[in-house]
């Protein structure tokens, strides 16, 4: 019965689901006003403390710390609650719009009215990766680390495991240096509860092997097994938030189902169309709520020849695939976080970590743009180009919201 007292605070996470706007930019700052200054559930310290705690785990940060406020209020159940608030009006909506494009041609959609979605999409991409540039790289190791992420994610896309290898390998690096960071004293060792962490560690070895067995014995229904394995792993990996998801989704989605080698032992991979991905990852910005809820999407167009029923199962599949990491390693860390933050290596490893994430966004800024034909002087290339410039500029410069761009757009096109 002690939930019923959470009811308030239920009802503000739906409305702050509902209107949180902007990314995890903006979602930081309508957190503030409502659960610091109009309700106080938290103090403005334990906020940011909150928000820079997430940003050491891999997931979407904002979904991360709107999780923690609901802990703190009431335990893992609040949590929970809060959690599936959260994310749900943005994956019904994003799973919506995967049926919408499935009942349209998608060329009829992709050459009409979102025609210019998907190089919105770009500009905001190349936004992304000048902010984070900007934030995380601020030293001789770091930009020796971006320059070569940039490099291998670009000549390397279609490998497997790119990405992790890149984290691990970025990581590394700047722990070899004392100079930035001094070491802190540890103080008393607590105790540990490993639930959450072991839970993490079994889904994700259960999800690999039936994926992988799925696809050897070619079962009926082997994609909706392999969907889930490819979105629990991009939850378990993705450090910078939802624009890191693009490469990744390209690369599993589109380059690798293509590639001879892969196409030869994997005849039945998953593929999806790139402009559909772009177009799914340009709209994502016209909703409120997570980035990371374009799995909703994702899912539902991954299995859209299946079936209405396959369908829909793919849109769930993609929701509770890419969240479940995040929520539990949050769940694990937070506890013993205090403990924790005194290990330097931390910090260090999110050094190099965050150079390894600029680099990865930039080289799929570069891959998305290589795609374009730059020699064609046709009107709507030459838009196309304008529309990728005008809203890096504007996210740049301006304070006009995403979803306005995104309206834009939309309007352009269909103007177009």
């Amino acid at each position: 019965m002690k939930l019923f007292r959470h009811i308030p605070f239920l009802k503000a996470v739906l409305l702050y689901s509902v209107t949180a706007f902007g990314g995890p930019q903006g979602h930081l700052g309508m957190m503030m006003k409502t659960f610091v200054q109009k309700r106080k559930d938290i103090t403005e310290e334990e906020l940011i403390e909150y928000n820079s705690f997430c940003q050491l785990l891999p997931g979407a940060s904002s979904t991360q710390t709107i999780t923690l406020i609901g802990y703190k209020r009431g335990g893992v159940l609040l949590a929970t609650l809060t959690l599936i608030i959260w994310i749900l009006p943005a994956a019904i909506l994003m799973g919506a719009f995967s049926f919408l494009l499935t009942a349209f041609p998608s060329k009829n959609l992709t050459n009409g009215l979102l025609k210019f979605i998907q190089p919105m999409a770009i500009g905001f991409l190349a936004f992304a990766a000048i902010k984070a540039f900007s934030i995380s790289v601020k030293n001789l190791i770091t930009q020796i680390i971006m320059l070569i992420s940039v490099i291998v994610t670009f000549y390397f896309f279609r490998t497997p495991w790119i990405f992790p290898i890149l984290i691990l390998c970025g990581s590394i690096a700047t722990n070899f240096s004392n100079k930035r960071i001094p070491e802190v004293e540890n103080k008393k060792v607590r105790t540990i509860h490993w639930r959450n962490i072991w839970l993490f560690v079994v889904i994700f070895l259960i999800a690999g092997i039936l994926s992988e067995t799925a696809r050897k014995q070619e079962w009926e229904n082997r994609k909706a097994f392999n969907l889930f394995e490819n979105f629990y792993r991009f939850g378990s990996f993705v450090f910078g938030g939802g624009d890191v998801l693009l490469p990744m989704m390209l690369d599993q989605y589109v380059e690798r189902p293509v590639a001879p080698i892969v196409s030869v032992k994997n005849p039945n991979a998953i593929k999806i169309e790139r402009n559909d991905i772009l177009t799914g990852f340009g709209m994502v910005r016209a909703m409120p709520g997570p980035v990371f809820s374009v799995a909703s999407f994702t899912g539902g167009i991954a299995l859209k020849d299946e079936g209405f029923k396959m369908q829909l199962l793919g849109c769930f599949i993609g929701t509770v695939a890419i969240f479940l990491p995040s929520a539990l390693l949050v769940l694990f860390f937070f506890p013993v976080w205090q403990y924790l933050k005194k290990y330097v290596v931390v910090y260090r490893s999110l050094e190099g970590i965050n150079a390894v994430v600029v680099g990865v966004m930039w080289a799929a800024t570069l891959y998305l743009l290589r795609g374009m034909k730059v020699t064609d002087l046709g009107l709507l290339n030459l838009l196309s180009f304008g529309v990728i410039a005008v809203t890096f500029l504007l996210l740049r410069y301006t304070k006009i919201p995403a979803p306005f761009i995104v309206i834009g757009c939309l309007l352009l096109g269909w103007i177009f």
